[in-house]
């Protein structure tokens, strides 16, 4: 249980963060932007063009980043969603499954969308890594409540 527990806390840790950072996206980039020196030119390039596209649109068209708060809005509610398995995670081990299957559907959107969108390649992999790194505590606390109901039907 305390593994689940761990594993779990790991996901609603990163959604939350994921979530809350994407609200001040402008003031992050410029952040990035100038840490990014030290970076190969091609990632500094990347920062610097993303932050100047968010600089100009949130100055001349603020409503677009409004897309964004509510990308973050859901990252938190899906973080809220698995306080379910936290609590009891035999009677919600669908959560940790939807969430398995959420990191899966990541690696298709991104290299769909991200070539569409003009993502470069090494930005679609930092993508991919949310969904590779994100299964992985979902797998074990999959693995681990799989275990936690065979002892629970064991005892009974």
């Amino acid at each position: 249980m305390k593994r689940v527990r761990l594993c779990i806390k790991i996901m609603i840790t990163g959604l939350f963060l994921s979530g809350v950072t994407a609200f001040p996206l402008e003031t992050e980039l410029n952040l990035l932007a100038n840490l990014s020196g030290a970076a190969p030119e091609f990632m500094h390039q990347w920062i610097d063009t993303v932050y100047q596209a968010i600089r100009y649109c949130n100055k001349a068209f603020p409503f677009l980043s409004y897309g964004t708060d509510w990308l973050a809005f859901a990252h938190v509610m899906l973080a809220v969603l698995f306080i379910g398995p936290l609590r009891n995670p035999v009677k919600n081990i669908w959560v940790i499954e939807f969430g398995m299957i959420a990191c899966v559907l990541i690696l298709p959107l991104a290299f769909i969308m991200g070539p569409i969108r003009h993502i470069p390649l090494f930005w679609t992999l930092v993508d991919c890594s949310f969904g590779i790194f994100g299964i992985i505590p979902l797998y074990i606390a999959y693995i681990n409540t799989k275990k936690l109901e065979a002892a629970n039907k064991g005892a009974l």
